[in-house]
């Protein structure tokens, strides 16, 4: 039977997956939670052998991508014009959390160095890009919110990480300064920081010059690699290096690739995210069982009651500080509150709950090391395992599964500004492709039947926008006429009167066509 675990871990895994994608949305259950349930019922199943989670592994494999497609799809502007709030969580946040948990954690066990209990401190610190992504973009929540929580996902855990270096490395040798870590830390970012635009750079110069859409693929796929493994090769922050560029592709993407490049490129990047979240909460319920498994019913108690009392301090310092971080500037700063909008309560309120803990701490706490310099255990480790995943799992159950409650008892105004924005685009667009026309159409090599159909095509567009009914009876119209091409198409390969790469070819530009359609129709206005 052991020789099949890996084979049933395999089957469980596809199999949790698809149920979940298809009946995840229809519960009031966050996916992750359920992913979370799913792992620790996977490892019951007699047979299956548990996986070692080697900290090294979750970061190099997990960690560079998840980093690199949240920041590809950050809007570059809103994140800078969300980077104080961001700063405030990302940094201020972290080192308030790791303070007030190192606090506690010596209250619990006075016996525990100072340096132990921050280094808990800095591995629950930090929410999880995964978790917060996860469960909050899929909510109808206000886009400033969203924008606020994954940019601050995006840096934390780098702030996070130097905090945790610094209080391991004293733990282990005796040994901390204060300067020492302050300098650090701003070395790790700055350099990582331009290591990560020296890669996307890199990336840059050459997609420009591939033309082989598997290629440029290939190469976006490797880019967050290469910035995490130069990074760590130089002892600097991979997260920020990740995060860096995955923001100077995004700038850059659009005019270096071409159309089908874009749309596979996102086909193959969705999936792999998604395959990743789902392996990391079934990962994560899975090592929860395999950590029960190895204590007694008698001790859990114990052992659990210290990682419930912390997970309070976490979530209370975060209530704490969220409303005190949004005011005190406005408060302090006649500029900030004369030009920023004033804050909704019910808004504050949310990124105040949202701090779901995930993979990056359960990881970062199996890679304390096992001995000191002198050979002697590592004081508390087991208890900062215990007391990491008590944090975790209190996170993603309690607050993942009230946030959905919460954001229908608060009943957000329906936004509009990115619609508004999106329909702006689309007519200055059209606008400058009738002007494209109009200056080819003067050169005298274009048929004037074209022109004419071109143009009145644009302005049919054109008037779509304006016209939101219209729009909705055309989608109806070319739907149906879209179904009897496919219909004929498909006739035509089953009489074999075509080839099933014609069909392919053609149905693929079908559903281009068909996917143009929906977004028009899905933001009319």
């Amino acid at each position: 039977m052991e020789s099949h675990s890996p084979i049933l871990v395999g089957l469980a895994f596809a199999t949790i997956v698809v149920a979940l994608t298809a009946f995840g949305r229809r519960l009031p259950v966050p996916a992750p939670v359920l992913q979370v349930i799913a792992g620790l019922l996977v490892a019951t199943i007699p047979g299956v052998a548990m996986p070692t989670l080697e900290p090294d592994l979750v970061f190099f494999v997990f960690l560079p991508p998840i980093l690199w497609a949240a920041a590809f799809f950050t809007s570059l502007r809103e994140f800078t014009a969300n980077r104080r709030p961001i700063g405030l969580l990302a940094i201020g946040l972290v080192i308030a959390t790791t303070v007030g948990v190192a606090f506690v954690a010596r209250a619990l066990f006075p016996g525990m160095p100072w340096a132990v209990a921050v280094a808990l401190g800095a591995i629950v610190s930090p929410p999880d890009a995964v978790a917060a992504a996860a469960v909050v973009s899929r909510l109808p929540v206000p886009r400033r919110v969203i924008v606020i929580l994954e940019g601050e996902s995006l840096v934390n855990d780098a702030s996070a990480l130097v905090l945790y270096r610094s209080a391991v490395a004293a733990a282990v040798t005796g040994v901390f300064s204060l300067g020492e870590s302050i300098v650090r830390f701003f070395l790790d970012a700055g350099v990582g920081i331009l290591l990560g635009l020296a890669i996307g750079w890199v990336l840059v110069w050459a997609l420009k010059r591939t033309k082989d859409e598997l290629a440029e693929i290939l190469l976006t796929l490797a880019g967050p690699y290469a910035a995490w493994i130069l990074a760590e090769q130089i002892h600097v922050s991979a997260v920020l290096a990740c995060v860096a560029g995955g923001l100077y592709l995004r700038q850059h993407y659009s005019v270096v690739v071409g159309p089908r490049s874009r749309v596979q490129s996102k086909a193959v990047w969705d999936l792999l995210v998604f395959v990743l979240n789902a392996m990391i909460f079934v990962l994560l319920g899975m090592q929860f069982t395999a950590m029960i498994k190895a204590t007694t019913l008698a001790q859990l108690p114990a052992l659990l009651a210290p990682g419930l009392i912390i997970s309070l301090v976490c979530v209370v310092v975060r209530l704490v500080w969220v409303p005190v971080a949004t005011w005190a500037p406005r408060l302090l700063s006649k500029e900030i509150a004369r030009v920023e909008a004033v804050p909704r309560p019910k808004a504050v309120a949310l990124v105040a709950w949202t701090s779901m803990r995930g993979i990056v701490s359960l990881a970062t706490a199996f890679a304390l090391p096992l001995t000191l310099a002198d050979g002697s255990p590592f004081p508390y480790r087991q208890d900062l395992l215990y007391i990491t995943m008590s944090v975790i799992l209190f996170t993603l159950v309690v607050q993942g599964c009230t946030l959905a409650p919460i954001i229908r008892y608060f009943k957000f105004a329906a936004e509009t500004h990115h619609q508004q924005e999106e329909r702006f685009a689309r007519i200055e667009a059209l606008r400058r492709a009738a002007d494209a026309l109009e200056d080819a159409a003067r050169e005298g090599w274009a048929n004037d039947d074209d022109v004419s159909w071109l143009r009145a095509e644009l302005q049919d567009r054109l008037e779509s926008h304006r016209d939101p009914a219209r729009a909705s009876t055309r989608h109806a119209l070319r739907a149906r006429m879209r179904q009897a091409e496919r219909r004929m198409l498909i006739r035509l390969r089953n009489e074999g009167a075509i080839s099933d790469e014609v069909l392919r070819e053609l149905e693929h530009e079908l559903d281009l066509d068909a996917m143009r359609g929906d977004s028009v129709l899905a933001h009319p206005h």
